[in-house]
């Protein structure tokens, strides 16, 4: 559940975090949600989220020459999928 919060739910959040954050300073509340820019801020998050996606595809992730092992049982254990070097 963290892993998702933090791959798909903070990236697209976190433009209305800051937005919200910075207009509770500046405003100080009066006429909080009436000019609100939701489709930028909806847009931002998008982004934010595709890009993060897309950075966690470059870092993470096996080799393109290895070897993927699917999921198996090990003495009575799951033992998860997992990509070898050749």
């Amino acid at each position: 559940m963290g892993r998702i919060v933090l791959q798909y739910l903070f990236p697209f959040i976190l433009p209305f975090i800051a937005y919200f954050g910075w207009r509770l300073l500046m405003a100080r509340g009066q006429g909080f949600l009436k000019d609100t820019p939701w489709y930028v801020l909806t847009v931002m998050g998008l982004s934010l989220s595709i890009v993060s996606l897309i950075g966690l595809a470059l870092v993470e992730g096996g080799s393109p020459d290895g070897v993927y092992v699917p999921p198996h049982v090990e003495d009575g254990r799951i033992v998860p999928g997992r990509v070898e070097e050749p």
